[in-house]
């Protein structure tokens, strides 16, 4: 009798669409993260400069990340981030924006996160963080200097993952965990791309979407474009 109490009471605590507590280090693997930047080109910068524990160590501060609902979610939300992030450094390759330097990306409207005329927040980490409204506050919550030392995201890995995790989780999270699709994260990072902006760049990412999807044994969600 004992042992059909305790049956029940496990299922009970674990109802068929309750959050399951996907373990990321089970689901980014060596080999997965491998597969990854050994595409890229080994003179790239980032081949030496991003590694699957610095992913770990920074996932730690970002707890909901990949775990927040069932099993099979929580495995499109890797995928789909792990897809970005592949589009936007070129597997692993790049950690700043290619000419970024040349590119002016301060708005100096914000006066909550003035610019500092002697740096650059052009694109940097995983995500290609930009603009001195995403250094700044990001720099807030990581615990670095974003609007005067935005450098600092290309010479520290676990610094340059934590802000990927943080404009995920501020941008992106909510759109995979209330199911709205891939094609909704593409518009959150890029909304330029969408609506016939550039279709490769989209068709780019939703390949490597459903590429991730299928290692990690999911189906793609619907609307996978923008």
């Amino acid at each position: 009798m004992l042992a059909i109490i305790l049956t029940v009471a496990v299922f009970v605590a674990r109802p068929p669409n309750a959050a399951a507590q996907t373990s990321l280090s089970d689901v980014v693997t060596d080999s997965f993260f491998n597969g990854i930047i050994g595409q890229a080109s080994s003179d790239c910068a980032g081949v030496s400069f991003y590694t699957r524990q610095g992913f770990l160590d920074a996932s730690r501060n970002y707890p909901d990340f990949g775990t927040a609902v069932t099993d099979d979610d929580n495995k499109r939300e890797i995928a789909a981030f792990f897809a970005h992030v592949t589009h936007e450094t070129g597997h692993f390759c790049y950690i700043e924006e290619i000419d970024g330097a040349s590119k002016n990306y301060c708005d100096p409207s914000n006066t909550q996160y003035p610019c500092n005329p002697n740096v650059g927040y052009y694109g940097r980490g995983p995500i290609q963080i930009t603009w001195n409204y995403n250094y700044g506050p990001a720099g807030d919550s990581i615990g670095f200097d974003g609007l005067n030392s935005p450098e600092t995201v290309a010479n520290d890995v676990v610094v340059s993952f934590e802000t990927a995790f943080w404009f995920w989780m501020n941008n992106v999270h909510s759109i995979m965990t209330s199911g709205q699709g891939f094609g909704a994260t593409i518009r959150a990072i890029n909304s330029g791309e969408c609506n016939g902006g550039n279709s490769a760049a989209v068709q780019d990412r939703v390949q490597y979407y459903t590429d991730y999807c299928n290692q990690f044994g999911v189906s793609p969600d619907d609307n996978l474009t923008c």
